[in-house]
């Protein structure tokens, strides 16, 4: 019998919080809604480009000759000056190229001694009137020529095996920075062994040199908007971790081919960076650069939160004051927008009264859930 008194009694208040929730939702003012006119502004529409800051030139040293790396002078993050010695290699000369130029000395040798016969057997003919000064005259240049041919030889055999002739004043085996600036990387360590550079291979990379003094900001903008850009558009550069400085940058370059990057296709643009002193920019620091890409002056504009779309045909229209709150819709054009204002270009005048769409407001029903709440507790 308790039970069904309960269960009678919580119908009850079921029935009275649905009839206390349709009386306050029935009972609710007609609202009003706030109007609003165009105005007079400029427009400036940006784009924002995501990229990095690098240095304008990048060099990459490589060895003269093939070796192994034996001492490493300078660490990354060192400024040198043209010349100034990076590492050194040992050379570890190759068995075959040594036996060929060694074979080559030998039958030089040879020839030298040949030379050398000959030309002292002119000397005594000569001096006994039996040839002519011209045949006396090939017989030493003979020995001359071949005297050099051996000593070319014979240095090349010397830098095969030391990588430098002896008593000269630079060596194959010392690295050094080609230009000024800032060593970025050294991609090897000692004992790597590396390659030289020539037709055939890039060559083994000691390190990368490149002038902090001299950025770039390198980027990509979508296609919509890379035909609006320009050599010698101002910049605005953003760098995350330098926060709150902006850097001056200037339009340089502009991609006359775009690579296709998921579904759209992308523009490479450079600008030239102005960098300020007292900031040290590292290379590859993350960026965005802001560009304006379009601006009108003194048009008329309104708030892009008033526009509505026809969900048809998605044209633009808001509703515009006729009587004491009664609104129609109007049709309307619109141009450059930046994001929070649109431009009219026609449909509206300076005095039109255009609609503001009031917030939607949650239903309150917070005390019939405290007395349902209190009414559980008790019971």
């Amino acid at each position: 019998m308790k039970l069904k008194n309960i269960g009678f009694i919580v119908l009850i208040l079921g029935f009275l919080f649905a009839m206390a929730y349709f009386i306050s939702t029935n009972s609710k003012s007609v609202e009003e809604y706030d109007t609003t006119s165009p105005f007079i502004s400029n427009i400036e529409k940006t784009a924002v480009v995501t990229g990095k800051v690098i240095p304008e030139d990048e060099v990459e040293i490589k060895p003269q000759l093939n070796g192994i790396i034996e001492n490493i002078l300078v660490e990354e993050g060192d400024v040198l000056n043209e010349g100034d010695l990076i590492a050194r290699i040992k050379v570890v000369p190759d068995e075959a190229s040594v036996y060929r130029v060694q074979s080559q000395v030998n039958n030089l040798k040879l020839a030298v001694n040949n030379a050398e016969r000959d030309f002292q057997r002119s000397t005594d003919l000569y001096a006994k009137q039996i040839i002519s000064q011209q045949d006396f005259d090939n017989a030493e240049l003979s020995y001359n020529q071949a005297k050099e041919n051996l000593s070319a030889a014979q240095n090349d055999l010397e830098i095969i095996k030391k990588g430098s002739v002896s008593g000269s004043t630079t060596a194959n085996t010392n690295i050094r920075a080609t230009v000024s600036g800032t060593i970025l990387e050294i991609p090897v360590k000692l004992g790597d062994q590396v390659i030289q550079s020539n037709n055939f291979s890039a060559g083994t990379t000691v390190a990368v040199i490149a002038d902090l003094n001299k950025m770039i900001f390198e980027g990509k903008v979508d296609e919509a908007e890379v035909g609006k850009l320009y050599n010698g558009q101002d910049l605005l550069v953003n760098m995350a971790a330098i926060p709150g400085e902006e850097f001056d940058a200037s339009l340089k370059f502009v991609a006359p081919k775009g690579t296709e990057e998921q579904g759209a296709v992308q523009f490479k643009i450079e600008a030239d960076v102005t960098l300020n002193e007292s900031v040290f920019v590292r290379a590859g620091y993350s960026a965005n650069a802001s560009l304006i890409i379009d601006t009108r002056d003194d048009i008329m504009v309104i708030s892009e939160a008033l526009l509505q779309f026809d969900r048809r045909t998605q044209a633009p229209y808001v509703e515009i004051e006729t009587g004491n709150q009664k609104f129609e819709r109007k049709d309307i054009q619109i141009g450059l927008s930046d994001g929070i204002n649109v431009e009219v270009l026609s449909g509206l005048s300076l005095d039109s009264k255009i609609k503001i769409w009031n917030k939607t407001e949650p239903i309150k029903i917070e005390a019939e859930e405290s007395a349902f709440d209190q009414f559980t507790e008790d019971n």
